[in-house]
């Protein structure tokens, strides 16, 4: 609740939330993730809740020109649900709806919190551990969370389920559960891995490194045959609910994660010694997405892995994407400097060491000193270690890595097991190793919190009391002339992000969305970038009314970006994508005969005037229109 609460307020006190007009609120949600509040709102103003839905699932007003099915292909079973409990719980008089939808983000991140404590908690046997492990994640907000960033993307609604999984697979796990706590457990874990699946589209492939954590357990034998087929079977029908509930998604039937137990994961391993790395990689790639998506999939790994290279602009765009590029150093400094990288690396080797030391038993007690052997703690081992990889590879994994590298360190100073694993090593004499251990597990966290509390605490309270400005005038001035002027059946051409605002504040058409998993959008937006590149008016007029484009909006950020990392401005992957530069042993050459068209048009001259005419401008937007018809002038 606490957590909650410093949510809201540092919410609040961030965008000023509370004195904002409807509009200005809207326009906080950043990185294009206004758009699924829009069909909250769009729920909500249907006559009937059954209208909304059905008005949903044939939704002709958002891409131009097609008609899609938005719950499907935006996961909006959290706006879905969110609305209808809106209309049910009569709360219409006392809570704005933008507000009964935040804090119920914010709720669910508390929920996130409470999981990771509670997990904590029950592995190491002390709620100390628990207080450590929300400490370390609240630090480390930066790289636990996106909530700070934009409220309504898909991870912030999905993450907590996911957690609340994991601290229900970790009780039933455990070899030291009564009967009636492994199937709250089981139960809980059933409902979880369902509501995980429901709403993110990504969630199968999360599991499914997950199913891999399992296997590894399997392998060691640490874990009942009976608890991996009870897993293995809420696996199954939560994916076969999850297919039935998202209208029959052939992503999820042909999903990897049902194939994640010992068979078929032991037949994989065996054709992966006979055939060539690069076969299986293009195997598994192809297994783990659609059909239809697999060559884009495997052409921005083969790049990002440095396997081959190519001029296409979508797998270059991806990989300019933040979450889709390497983690800097500052990552692991700040990890560093709050003290939970140095100590998980202590407690990874020692849990690590323990399992590949002396046989697995059962029944452990705390002066045997073998924490390596409790399943619980080795699957969690495999967990940060596998998520670990992908985080050193993907920046956006960090935020499946870092709560539970939090979870985990906090369980392990604060285990005495794990002090006395240590002691049997050193084969300590002079003191008992078991009072030593009981010392230390109450000793070292208390040190940690102590200095964590010094030094990060003034910190936190002082994000409470900065009130930093936050209003985009420019933003306002374009959505207020959008919604004032331009025609309620009008379609927009833009950035992706900015289309997300579009589409929120002003309900109108657009031509791509910020959605960077469905190829068919991508090119789409490849083909509304082209107003950045150095491409003739007749082109670009092609493209846009091709796309029934009425207005197309050119931001100077992106026309005149400055940027120290050259290859990732859009300008420049246009460029290169369309031949116009090429560069050879370090030397570029430009072939293109027309100058760029986002500098052009603004000068006014023929033949740009007889395709568009500018109706809006301010420092950062240019509206212009798409004319109905040529009009010849010089």
């Amino acid at each position: 609740i606490l957590y909650a609460f410093f949510l809201s307020t540092y919410h609040d006190r961030k965008f000023w939330f509370s004195t904002r007009q409807e509009l200005e609120r809207e326009i906080t949600f950043q990185e294009g993730s206004g758009l699924y509040y829009y069909y909250y709102k769009h729920m909500l103003a249907a006559p009937s809740f059954e209208r909304g839905f059905y008005e949903l699932t044939l939704d002709n007003n958002t891409v131009s020109g097609q008609t899609i099915n938005a719950v499907e292909r935006l996961s909006l079973f959290p706006e879905i649900i969110m609305s209808f409990l809106y209309r049910v719980t009569d709360c219409q008089d006392d809570v704005e709806p933008i507000y009964f939808y935040v804090g119920a983000v914010f709720g669910l991140q508390a929920v996130y919190v409470t999981a990771l404590f509670v997990c904590s908690w029950v592995m190491s046997g002390t709620w100390v551990a628990g207080m450590l492990a929300v400490a370390w994640y609240v630090i480390n907000r930066t790289d636990t969370t996106k909530v700070d960033q934009a409220i309504p993307l898909r991870d912030n609604w999905a993450l907590p389920f996911f957690s609340c999984q994991v601290a229900a697979l970790t009780g039933f796990l455990s070899n030291n559960v009564s009967s009636a706590t492994e199937m709250f457990c089981y139960l809980t874990m059933s409902a979880t891995t369902f509501s995980f699946l429901l709403v993110w589209e990504h969630s199968h492939y999360v599991l499914f490194i997950q199913g891999l954590c399992l296997f590894l357990l399997d392998s060691f034998d640490l874990v009942p045959p009976r608890k991996l087929a009870d897993i293995h079977k809420v696996y199954l029908s939560s994916l076969f609910l999850a297919y039935l509930f998202q209208f029959q998604n052939p992503a999820l039937l042909s999903s990897p994660l049902s194939e994640t137990f010992p068979e078929v994961m032991k037949l994989f391993l065996h054709f992966h010694l006979v055939f060539t790395t690069g076969i299986t990689f293009s195997y598994l790639v192809k297994k783990l997405v659609p059909v239809s998506e697999s060559d884009f999939i495997l052409k921005f790994l083969e790049v990002k892995f440095g396997l081959n290279t190519t001029t296409d602009f979508v797998p270059n765009f991806l990989m300019c994407q933040e979450s889709l590029q390497t983690p800097d150093q500052d990552f692991f400094l700040r990890l560093t400097q709050a003290s939970v990288l140095p100590f998980y690396l202590l407690v990874l080797s020692v849990c690590l060491l323990s399992t590949l030391g002396q046989p697995i038993q059962t029944n452990l007690k705390l002066e045997d000193g073998r924490i390596g052997e409790q399943p619980e703690v080795i699957y969690h081992v495999f967990h940060t270690l596998l998520f670990g990889g992908l985080a050193l590879l993907f920046d956006g994994m960090k935020y499946l890595w870092t709560p539970y590298v939090c979870m985990f360190t906090a369980f392990g100073v604060c285990s005495p097991e794990l002090w006395m694993t240590v002691f049997k090593w050193l084969r300590l004499k002079s003191i008992h190793p078991v009072v030593l251990s009981l010392i230390l597990s109450t000793a070292v966290p208390t040190i940690i919190g102590f200095s964590l509390w010094r030094e990060y605490c003034p910190r936190v309270l002082a994000e409470l009391s900065d009130l930093p400005e936050f209003y985009d005038t420019d933003t306002v001035e374009l959505i207020s002339w959008i919604r004032s002027q331009a025609p309620l059946a009008a379609v927009f051409a833009g950035s992706p992000q900015l289309l997300g605002i579009v589409k929120l504040c002003t309900g109108s058409a657009v031509t791509s969305l910020p959605l960077y998993s469905d190829i068919n959008l991508l090119r789409r937006t490849e083909d509304t970038y082209q107003v950045y590149a150095m491409r003739s008016a007749e082109d670009v007029y092609k493209i846009l009314t091709s796309q029934k484009t009425n207005y197309v909006i050119i931001e100077e950020s992106i026309c005149n970006e400055l940027s120290l990392q050259r290859s990732c401005r859009i300008k420049d992957l246009l460029d290169i994508s369309n031949g116009h530069v090429i560069y050879d042993k370090g030397v570029m050459y430009s072939f293109s005969k027309h100058g760029r068209f986002c500098q052009e048009i603004k000068m006014n001259y023929s033949p740009y005037t007889n395709y568009f005419t500018r109706v809006f401008w301010n420092r950062s937007y240019h509206i212009y229109k798409v004319n109905s018809v040529i009009s010849f002038q010089y």
